[in-house]
């Protein structure tokens, strides 16, 4: 179908991966990507767990502290949307190796901080290499990959995606409790190093980059409309919090006047960004191409990411301040709490790949679909007696079904478009998966913060208002989650479709 043959002005006469695998030099370009995705992932989630640590060694609040985090997230928003751009421009090697260099930069200027500014502007440097490290992994991987052999390439990258959350938590709560946080870049860094060094000698170029102008007004759109957006989810928090003080109540006022004006500033940004788009695809000198969305299978797989995103990341974010609150786990282990199912999840990305490339999508998908709605609802029933072994199971259950859902969406997503649209697609899918990501957690937060305040206020012990909190919190995860049964049966892989009209 046209989806897989069509020619890619990308690729120029570098050989296409055919028959049964990859060539040597593929395969070892793609494993250098999957290191380096790996690391950078890594970093991103052994973060949240030191905040506590921050505080005190720097002395700062928990506000300042969770610029730590906004920033990332951020930047992340805002260079997204523009590795399509990038990727098509610049050759692979150039693209990996600003990215590792500005990742491992990031790192040691985090490692010697002297104080927060410098750390916080260290996190911002890291995210710009973070936030073309997946783009660039995933064009790659649909460039060189033969359309038979995408699912098995894409449970690779499910395996990166697991288990570097999965080892990020428990590594950063051990380091935090023995040797302090600055080791947690002192570990990260020389993995980046080596990775660099490999890339830049190993990495070869996939072929000819275009020359298009980049249009400086996209940009700034873009930053406006995305970075708006993000930054405004970042503020519900503060702005629903009413600790009863003048100071408390001037702050969430502060932070309510932000979330208004961010969401206004970013939905017009983004409007006009998106209108910009539209009048430069005409020409191909588009920033962010969205023609992708003309591709029906793309646009219901990307809306079924974002759902999963939003619902996923909500609730994995509130389960161990659950866990730890409520429960009076440890961070370390609320962190090993969650590692079983992590693990199952990416060693389970290879089988899941093997089993779309030979049956496709629904088969994954709909059972899919059932676990992780079913074990949202599930969570639900935590209460303050809850064990640490149920929760390990339920999961567990529920890293199953995210694996039967994760590798099918990725790979029948950009499977769907035209090779000159992959790193357009690429980027799309990023930029949703941040945005949705944010949301989520945004969301569920301001829930269990709102609902335990008030249950506190009613007169309920800290336990119990923590419970309800954290239900509300899971209820609302599980009620965002409901549409992914609908669309389970909705997305087909695209070399299935024999007989049918190509995807466009």
């Amino acid at each position: 179908m046209a989806a897989d043959t069509a020619a890619s002005p990308h690729t120029g006469s570098v050989p296409t991966a055919s028959g049964s695998g990859l060539t040597a030099s593929q395969t070892r370009v793609i494993w250098l990507l999957l290191a380096a995705a790996f690391v950078a992932i890594l970093n991103e989630t052994t973060m949240g767990i030191a905040i506590p640590h921050l505080i005190g060694d720097l002395g700062i609040t928990a506000v300042q502290a969770q610029w730590l985090t906004t920033a990332f997230m951020l930047t992340m928003a805002i260079v997204i949307p523009i590795t399509g751009f990038l990727l098509q421009r610049f050759t692979t090697r150039a693209v990996f190796v600003t990215a590792m260099s500005l990742f491992s930069a990031g790192t040691l200027i985090a490692l010697v901080a002297p104080g927060f500014e410098v750390l916080v502007a260290a996190r911002v440097v890291q995210a710009t290499g973070t936030a073309i490290m997946m783009p660039l992994l995933m064009t790659t991987l649909m460039t060189v990959v033969p359309p038979h052999a995408r699912g098995r390439m894409m449970g690779r990258v499910s395996i990166v995606m697991a288990l570097a959350p999965a080892i990020g938590p428990s590594l950063s709560g051990l380091l935090l409790d023995t040797v302090g946080w600055r080791w947690i870049f002192g570990i990260v860094l020389p993995i980046a190093l080596f990775a660099l060094a490999a890339g830049a000698r190993w990495i070869h170029n996939l072929g000819e980059p275009t020359h298009a102008p980049i249009d400086v007004l996209s940009i700034v759109l873009s930053a406006f409309g995305f970075g708006g957006i993000v930054y405004g989810l970042s503020q519900i928090g503060g702005a629903s919090t009413h600790g009863g003080s003048a100071a408390d109540d001037a702050a969430a006022t502060a932070s309510s006047v932000s979330l208004i004006v961010s969401f206004v500033v970013g939905g017009i940004a983004l409007a006009l960004f998106i209108w910009r788009q539209v009048v430069l695809q005409r020409v191909d000198d588009a920033l962010l191409d969205l023609r992708v969305f003309r591709s029906g299978n793309f646009s219901l797989s990307v809306a079924q990411l974002a759902l999963m995103s939003m619902a996923f990341f909500g609730a994995i974010t509130v389960l161990p301040l659950y866990m730890q609150n409520v429960l009076g786990m440890s961070s370390l282990h609320a962190g090993l709490a969650v590692l079983p199912g992590s693990l199952a999840m990416g060693l389970l990305g290879p089988v899941i790949g093997r089993v779309y490339d030979a049956s496709g999508t629904r088969v994954l998908l709909i059972p899919g679909a059932i676990i992780t709605v079913g074990m949202l609802w599930f969570y639900t029933t935590f209460g303050e007696t809850t064990s640490i072994w149920t929760i390990a199971i339920a999961q567990g259950i529920l890293s199953i079904g995210l694996a039967m859902s994760f590798t099918p969406l990725f790979t029948a997503s950009l499977g769907s478009l035209e090779p000159r649209f992959y790193s357009y697609g690429s980027a799309v899918v990023g930029t949703v998966q941040q945005v949705a990501g944010a949301a989520g957690i945004a969301l569920m937060i301001t829930i269990m913060s709102a609902v335990t305040a008030n249950e506190s206020a009613n007169g309920a012990s800290d336990l119990a208002a923590g419970t309800a909190g954290a239900h509300a919190a899971f209820l609302v995860a599980a009620i965002v989650a409901l549409p992914l049964l609908v669309g389970a049966t909705l997305i087909r892989k695209p070399a299935d479709q024999v007989g049918a009209p190509p995807v466009h």
